[in-house]
């Protein structure tokens, strides 16, 4: 009979160990879980900001090249002409 006690202690003893394992296994996903959610967070801001300063380029470049700086002009003059025929087509569009 002893013998059985010793068993159901050492399972006991397992047991005991792997739910504290467990547990401690679900508190860690949980941290990794909040973890992930504030890095996903950051990429998607640095995303956003990435996106406002290409903008940003794309603008100072076009102005650099109507003040006459010479690297980009072909780049300014197919924004003018489109912009140009988009007034265009506006103008078509109001005088029907």
């Amino acid at each position: 009979m002893s013998k059985m006690i010793e068993i159901v202690d050492i399972l006991e003893d397992r047991l005991t160990k792997l739910i504290l394992n467990y547990e401690n296994l679900v508190a860690e996903n949980l941290s990794l879980k909040e973890n992930l959610k504030q890095v996903e967070h950051k990429v998607a801001q640095n995303n956003t900001e990435i996106e406002v300063l290409k903008k940003q380029y794309e603008s100072v470049k076009f102005s650099n090249s109507l003040l006459g700086s010479d690297e980009n002009k072909r780049d300014t003059k197919l924004k003018i002409n489109t912009l140009i025929r988009e007034i265009d087509y506006c103008i078509a569009q109001l005088s029907d």
